[in-house]
């Protein structure tokens, strides 16, 4: 897989199809190829040149062991050095739970880059923190417990997943969630970014709610995938992509 450098860490990634560029932007515990397995690639390869991002810390990009190496302008950084280096001005985004709140960063601070942003299940208002308390309560369990461990359990149910976390660096993850964790939401800057918008979550995604009302209140575009959470919103590739061709159809080819 070809690799850039961003902030003196590689990145790497993987080009797919022809045509206006589509960046995907996988989640925590996930790769860039998480989007083949998962059947969104192939429906988008055949009129899109795909740039599926493996992110720091994740597949075959460096996992540094620092919170701070994962800070949104770092995050930011990575995207925009990929687009760099295969010579994009601009490109549609599309990102899933670590990538929405990616997606949601470069559109708040390099919205020149974005023909429009497709995001599901992370939420644009109070970030990562909003859903722990409900999964908490839901789940029976103390409001001091470790949100990681659990995150990463749920992950190493998935066989793919499993094996990308046997593979993968520790710390690096750990560095990964705790920058994750802690960033706020980014509604002001992403209601003034002017990037066209699509968000979609499950309906038993705690992050669902949230992402609604930011919709609403923005006018942009939402979709709602009845009766899944969080991870069964990814695995519906079947039912999101309907929507969200014709959304890229009307945008990402923009010059």
């Amino acid at each position: 897989m070809p690799i850039v450098r961003s902030n003196g860490f590689r990145i790497s990634y993987e080009l797919s199809g022809d045509g206006p560029a589509v960046v995907l932007h996988p989640g925590m515990f996930q790769d860039g190829a998480h989007w083949a397995h998962s059947g969104y690639t192939s429906a988008l390869a055949s009129t899109y040149t795909v740039i599926a991002i493996d992110p720091l810390g994740l597949g075959g990009s460096d996992a540094p062991h620092q919170a701070e190496d994962y800070s949104l302008e770092r995050r930011v950084d990575s995207v925009t050095a990929v687009l760099d280096e295969v010579g994009v001005e601009r490109a549609a985004f599309w990102g899933y739970s670590l990538g929405a709140m990616t997606g949601y960063a470069v559109a708040a601070h390099a919205p020149d880059r974005l023909t429009c942003l497709v995001v599901g299940g992370f939420d644009p208002l109070d970030g990562f923190r909003s859903a722990v308390g409900p999964t908490l309560r839901l789940l029976g369990l103390p409001a001091d417990t470790d949100a990681y461990q659990l995150m990463k359990q749920g992950a190493a149910a998935d066989p793919y997943q499993a094996a990308l976390i046997e593979a993968g660096d520790p710390a690096g993850f750990r560095a990964n969630y705790e920058a994750f964790s802690r960033e706020p939401g980014l509604h002001r800057e992403l209601a003034d970014s002017g990037v066209p918008m699509l968000l979609y979550a499950g309906t038993a995604d705690p992050w669902h709610e949230p992402m609604h009302a930011f919709a609403e209140r923005s006018g942009v575009h939402f979709l709602s995938i009845s009766d899944a959470d969080h991870k069964g919103c990814w695995d519906r590739s079947t039912d999101v992509l309907p929507t969200v061709l014709p959304f890229l159809a009307a945008n990402a080819g923009m010059p």
